[in-house]
C-alpha cells in the first residue's frame, strides 16, 4: 500500500503541474505510472529511515508519514525536470528528510510504538549491569 496518492499530491500542486511533470508523450493527461513511481521511490526512502525503528511498510499510514511521502514524491516528480525545481519543493524535501532522520533517531513520535529490539537484530541483548563490570576507574587506578 502506497503512503500517498495522486489525489494527495494534487492537494499541494495543480493537476496541470502534475501533467507537465509526467506527460513526456504530450498526451495532455497525467501519467499515473510516473506518479506511482515517484510515490514508490518516496515510500522506499521513508522505509529506509523508519525501518530503523518501526516495522515497514506501515499497514496504517501515520499522517506525518503520508505528508513526507507527498513532499518527497512531488520532489521526485520535479527531479525529472531538474531545471524546473522550485526552491519550495527543494526545501520541503530537505524538511521531510530532516523529519525522517529525527524519527529514525527516536526524537519524534509518529503515534506508533517502536519495535522492541530483538536478539539477532543489532546484536545480543545483554543482561549485564554496571555492577558486573570487571574494569572500573577504581580498579584501573595506577595504570
Amino acid at each position: 500500500m502506497a503512503y500517498s496518492t495522486l489525489n494527495d499530491i494534487k492537494k499541494l500542486i495543480s493537476e496541470a503541474s502534475v501533467t507537465q511533470l509526467t506527460d513526456d508523450e504530450n498526451t495532455g493527461a497525467v501519467n499515473q505510472t510516473r506518479v506511482d513511481e515517484a510515490i514508490a521511490q518516496a515510500d522506499a526512502e521513508i522505509d529506509t529511515y523508519c525501518g530503523q525503528v518501526f516495522t515497514v511498510p506501515f499497514t496504517t499510514v501515520p499522517d506525518i508519514v503520508k505528508k513526507a511521502s507527498v513532499d518527497i514524491a512531488i520532489y521526485n516528480l520535479y527531479s525529472r525536470r531538474v531545471e524546473q525545481m522550485p526552491e519550495t519543493r527543494r526545501d520541503r524535501y530537505k524538511d521531510a528528510i530532516a523529519l525522517l532522520t529525527k524519527i529514525a533517531e527516536g526524537k519524534i513520535s509518529i503515534g506508533e510504538q517502536p519495535e522492541p529490539a530483538s536478539p539477532g537484530e543489532g546484536g545480543v541483548q545483554s543482561t549485564k549491569t554496571l555492577d558486573d563490570r570487571i574494569f572500573t576507574s577504581k580498579s584501573m587506578s595506577g595504570f
